[in-house]
């Protein structure tokens, strides 16, 4: 075809995102998984308790939604406030492990595998093991915090300011730009 001008019009070419295909591949494989995930639950109903577990999965995920989401982020805007620029790094990171730790060690503080017929099924006392290593998380970064204070009381320069390379704490203090 000829346009009035004599040139050739081109036909129009649907252009494609290079990141749509692996999306829909992404999301089938994760239909799938879901699937058999499912699947596998409802055909071992005694050993997952569908009911539970549906109770479970739609209870974490408005726990989420609305409780732990929001106090995230109140904690965050709390932490971001409150504590020294010098000592933000270590806290941050102490909530981050304190929050990993709780997230995983739920499930075994409630109990949810124990099993009366088998007295080998949570042999723990993993609240009182979950609290000690909460308080091990801790005692580290109030030794850290502490170590910090007193070197800037001091005055004490960081190791490696006359070399011009960074400290650990200038690393932990710039988000680790090397």
């Amino acid at each position: 075809m000829t346009s009035a001008g004599g040139d050739v019009e081109q036909p129009a070419v649907a252009h494609r995102r290079p990141g749509v295909a692996l999306f829909w591949i992404s999301a089938a494989a994760g239909w799938a998984v879901i699937g058999y995930g499912v699947r596998c639950a409802l055909h071992h109903h005694g050993d997952t308790r569908p009911a539970s577990l549906a109770r479970f999965v739609v209870g974490a995920a408005l726990v989420h939604d609305l409780i732990v989401a929001p106090a995230v982020v109140l904690l965050g805007t709390l932490v971001r406030v409150v504590v020294r620029d010098r000592w933000k790094s270590a806290v941050q990171a102490a909530m981050i492990v304190s929050g990993t730790l709780a997230v995983f060690s739920y499930p075994l503080v409630r109990g949810f595998a124990h099993r009366l017929n088998n007295p080998s099924s949570l042999p723990h006392n993993y609240t009182a093991n979950l609290v000690a290593v909460l308080a091990g998380v801790w005692g580290v970064t109030a030794l850290l915090v502490a170590q910090r204070a007193r070197s800037q009381r001091r005055g004490d320069n960081h190791p490696g300011q006359e070399t011009g390379t960074k400290s650990l704490d200038t690393l932990v203090d710039n988000g680790l730009d090397i």
